[in-house]
């Protein structure tokens, strides 16, 4: 059995996710007793940051990267984490090991601003310090569903400025990205591709995003997309490898028209995209380009 709603996050089943324990605000509970809140900051308004890492034999991957950005994340809109980096770090590995996890596995961490004495946004109305929050699944990509690839649909919604919305901030704000997934789930797509403000293209809804055309690796210039991750890794790996990339304004029409295409995110790694807004992108099995890169990133996952 296959968790697979055509996304690029379908992974494989795994009956040990109903019984996981879940670290909640200084306890940690089995998973059916998980709760916070009503009055939380990020059940009433989305007010918190998030991180999504991976557990690879053993190794949280990218584990600094991760940390970097959660903590400059919560500092920019002045959200007191509460512990430092290192005890964060530690509670994370407590989870993983009162589920006696090693391998095969994906780690939510949610820090909130906290609980609330009313349901309002004002940050004075806080009660005390910041919900943090961590779920370890057991979580394992399906092969078969991601070699099927995905079909996008570019939805109306924008990737926004970050004088609107910063994309570079992992924020529990997301609604405009779901409307946007629905907007392609109802157009009988996988995910939707989102344009920038000026019509160039930016981001999925939860990925970021690549063509290759002519050999070349293009993706956009990240002035209005998310602050990916494992976008930078794949870019630093293709770079490595003697791989132009291109951080550049690009149109839909050259998308269209790409030899190749794929996103890529923490569960997913890469995953080939085959058509767009009903135009097929090849993607050739031999010689892909996409499949070059996804080798050089299971092989960093692994080193």
């Amino acid at each position: 059995m296959t968790h697979t709603n055509g996304s690029s996050q379908s992974y494989v089943a795994d009956a040990r996710n109903e019984d996981v324990i879940v670290y909640v605000d200084g306890e940690f509970k089995p998973k059916s007793q998980a709760t916070v809140s009503i009055f939380d900051s990020g059940f009433v308004l989305g007010d918190g940051v998030w991180e999504g890492i991976r557990l690879v034999n053993g190794k949280l991957v990218a584990l600094d990267q991760h940390m970097k950005r959660l903590y400059q994340g919560a500092a920019s809109i002045s959200l007191d984490i509460g512990v430092d980096r290192d005890e964060l770090v530690g509670l994370i590995h407590e989870t993983l090991a009162k589920n006696d996890m090693t391998d095969g596995v994906h780690i939510r961490l949610m820090v909130t601003r906290g609980l609330k004495s009313t349901p309002n946004q004002d940050p004075r109305f806080l009660l005390g310090e910041a919900t943090i929050v961590i779920v370890a699944e057991h979580k394992v990509i399906d092969k078969a569903a991601k070699a099927k690839g995905l079909t996008l649909f570019t939805s109306t919604f924008r990737c926004s400025s970050p004088d609107v919305f910063d994309l570079r901030l992992n924020s529990h704000s997301r609604l405009n990205f779901i409307q946007a997934l629905i907007q392609a789930i109802n157009a009988g797509a996988n995910e939707a591709l989102m344009l920038d403000p000026h019509g160039f293209v930016a981001s999925c809804n939860s990925t970021n995003f690549f063509i290759v055309r002519d050999g070349e690796l293009w993706t956009s210039t990240g002035r209005y997309n998310f602050n990916g991750i494992t976008h930078k890794t794949v870019m630093r790996l293709a770079r490595d490898n003697g791989i132009v990339v291109r951080e550049t304004d690009y149109t839909l029409a050259e998308t269209y028209t790409a030899d190749e295409a794929f996103v890529t995110g923490t569960l997913g790694g890469l995953t080939p995209v085959y058509q767009i807004d009903g135009h097929a992108i090849v993607n050739p099995q031999s010689e892909s380009l996409t499949a070059r890169l996804a080798a050089l990133y299971d092989a960093y996952l692994h080193a």
